[in-house]
């Protein structure tokens, strides 16, 4: 539909602001869509202000900070490396990452796994990079240490005093995933409604559409593994922060396995931007700033839904 160098042009220009997001949609063809109905649709995650200035770029930086995550959780648990420094610079606070290091995986085809999802997960930061050029946030302060600590906490996993070592063996790294993984899925769906330009949203469904393949991977090894139990605590975990509605799934029993979390029709579900930052933020109340993100997320969408 457009050439390379005018959609990045097209996206540099989105920005984050509604002046440039007018030019934006302009000339990607869907002018008058407005602002107003994307902002509604995050679910109270920043001022009314900032809600009113919701762009592509900033939907696709959104999804940036939580790449970063990821990227640096498996490439760290398959390699012992995380990214590069030239791949962590943008707008924003720039932050460093705490913790950290290679899994003695006992399983090699989990090893491989591993591996497999981490590469993916480094392209999509090279890809979200690359499109949203000039605009890119960069990387926010990660802690991939305390925070599964307070996660494993609460969820009962471990007792008061106890640590959590997500990179200690192959089991811990599943869990550890699978805190990610599923998150990932219904944050792409969410997020989805909020894309205007047709050639973004085709690359964020098919980003999705990698997520959703590591998560059904990650949630059947752990059903592999016998590790129902522990699972159901992490996702009841996780439900107690996203809102009042009860959303999440783990992986069944030994008798019936759940490895695709969905409604009656058999559609995954969605979290919109707040519900998302409410579990990487650790915390069912309204902030900016906690969990996996210790300064919080880049970006105009920063802050959690609360309840």
């Amino acid at each position: 539909m457009f050439g390379k160098a005018v959609v990045k042009n097209m996206i540099e220009r989105s920005a984050e602001n509604e002046a440039d997001r007018r030019v934006f949609l302009k000339a990607a063809g869907v002018a008058g869509l407005g602002a107003v109905g994307a902002g509604a649709a995050l679910g109270a995650t920043s001022s009314s202000a900032a809600a009113a200035e919701i762009t592509d770029g900033a939907v696709l930086n959104f999804a940036l900070n939580l790449e970063y995550l990821e990227a640096e959780f498996y490439n760290y648990a398959a390699f012992g490396t995380g990214l590069k420094d030239k791949m962590t610079g943008g707008k924003g606070k720039h932050g460093g990452v705490v913790g950290g290091r290679q899994v003695a995986f006992a399983t090699p085809s989990i090893a491989q796994y591993a591996r497999e999802i981490a590469i993916d997960e480094l392209d999509h930061v090279k890809f979200l990079r690359s499109a949203l050029g000039a605009a890119k946030v960069a990387r926010p302060q990660i802690d991939l240490q305390k925070s599964f600590t307070a996660a494993a906490t609460a969820a009962g996993l471990i007792g008061a005093g106890q640590t959590f070592d997500p990179f200690a063996n192959e089991n811990n790294f599943l869990l550890a995933a699978f805190l990610f993984e599923d998150v990932g899925v219904t944050a792409y769906k969410g997020a989805a409604p909020l894309v205007t330009n047709k050639t973004y949203l085709e690359a964020a469904a098919g980003i999705l559409a990698v997520e959703a393949y590591h998560a059904g991977l990650v949630r059947t090894a752990l059903y592999g593994k016998g590790l129902q139990d522990a699972v159901q605590k992490l996702s009841d975990a996780r439900d107690s922060l996203d809102g009042k509605k009860a959303l999440d799934q783990g992986i069944g029993t030994s008798s019936v396995a759940n490895i695709v979390p969905s409604d009656k029709h058999g559609i995954a579900f969605s979290r919109s931007p707040g519900q998302v930052l409410n579990i990487v933020y650790l915390t069912p109340k309204s902030v900016t700033k906690g969990g996996f993100f210790p300064k919080g997320v880049n970006g105009i969408v920063n802050q959690s839904a609360g309840k």
